[in-house]
């Protein structure tokens, strides 16, 4: 039996399946709902290890488990790299057609597909910086309770020392307005507990991983946005490079060029927001060590000190190339040594 080609469309409940031979002939479409039981019996007819191509959609770590686990050569396609907005007519079927195709030409966008210890690694991670993203709303919204009847705080951070807690306990406020506060507050209290524990159980995982232990001798980085770039960046041998890594982070500038014009433009944002958070963040605290704070003052006097910050986020994320690469920083540990 010749090797056949399949492509999913995969959706929340229901997927639609289109096989093809090595020639480009159909030779089938079925609907299937989204049921592993189902799947395997569609995939079966197949035939052995043939080539699936599947969108990283909503949902897609079951399907692509369930193929691997059948013989399947998965290829995840990152939809970024689709365009599909330059057709006219869209629909499940035509989809699969265009994913067949691409798939024969070996032109697809195909996304890296992360081991199930990477994905709990990432799920923790991304966890707990939705928990302090909902935890810096309920506090932004404390401090715009109290702007609307006109006071103002004693300190900035209410939740830090005891000055903060004193003053909301004491501060007179209409019924509806201090059940407001006094529930935020309640939620900042549950939010404290749980990204704490986050924290531990990830630090956990990961404290006898040698490239964790490694980038935290980058100044700036430490154990919150070391595992950002263990868990996000996963298998760093995937990237040739450093340079490789910082694009894909989606911190390298825009490039367009035709003829004798060549035009660069803003980074292209296009990777992991949270690794250029992380990146930027480091920075942004510790400048990332002496040879980066020099570099920082270098850029920042000609460029400004927002190309500066992205400049040497670029460098930071090189040393955590080589820092998850070889398990050491040799640079840093050379100048730790002459001091």
């Amino acid at each position: 039996m010749s090797r056949q080609y399949v492509a999913i469309d995969l959706h929340h409940r229901r997927s639609l399946i289109v096989r093809e031979n090595e020639r480009g002939e159909e030779l089938g479409t079925v609907r299937i709902d989204n049921d592993p039981v189902t799947m395997s019996i569609a995939l079966a007819e197949a035939g052995p290890n043939p080539e699936v191509a599947i969108e990283a959609t909503y949902g897609w770590y079951w399907a692509v488990d369930l193929l691997q686990a059948e013989g399947a050569n998965v290829h995840l396609v990152h939809p970024n790299g689709l365009n599909w907005e330059g057709r006219r007519v869209k629909n499940d079927y035509r989809d699969c057609k265009e994913l067949l195709d691409r798939l024969q030409l070996n032109k697809l966008p195909e996304a890296w597909i992360a081991p199930p210890e990477t994905r709990e690694l990432r799920e923790l991670v991304r966890y707990r910086a939705k928990l302090v993203a909902l935890r810096s709303s309920c506090k932004t919204q404390v401090k715009a309770v109290l702007a609307k009847h006109g006071l103002h705080p004693p300190v900035n951070d209410l939740w830090v020392g005891h000055r903060g807690g004193a003053f909301l306990d004491e501060v007179e406020l209409p019924d509806a307005y201090r059940i407001r506060v006094d529930s935020l507050r309640d939620l900042v209290e549950v939010f404290d507990r749980d990204v704490a524990m986050l924290e531990r159980v990830i630090h956990g995982r990961l404290r006898d991983h040698a490239g964790y232990r490694a980038i935290q001798t980058i100044e700036g980085v430490g154990h919150v946005i070391g595992a950002i770039f263990v868990a996000e960046i996963g298998d760093v041998g995937r990237f040739s490079s450093p340079q490789q890594l910082c694009s894909w982070a989606g911190l390298t500038p825009k490039h367009r060029e035709s003829d004798e014009k060549v035009r660069r433009g803003r980074v292209t944002k296009q990777g992991s927001k949270l690794i250029r958070w992380a990146a930027v963040e480091a920075v942004a605290h510790m400048r990332g060590g002496p040879k980066l704070r020099s570099d920082f003052a270098r850029i920042g006097r000609r460029r400004g000190k927002n190309i500066a910050t992205v400049a040497v986020a670029r460098k930071l994320l090189t040393l955590v190339f080589y820092g998850l690469r070889d398990g050491e920083i040799r640079c840093l540990a050379r100048a730790k040594e002459t001091g």
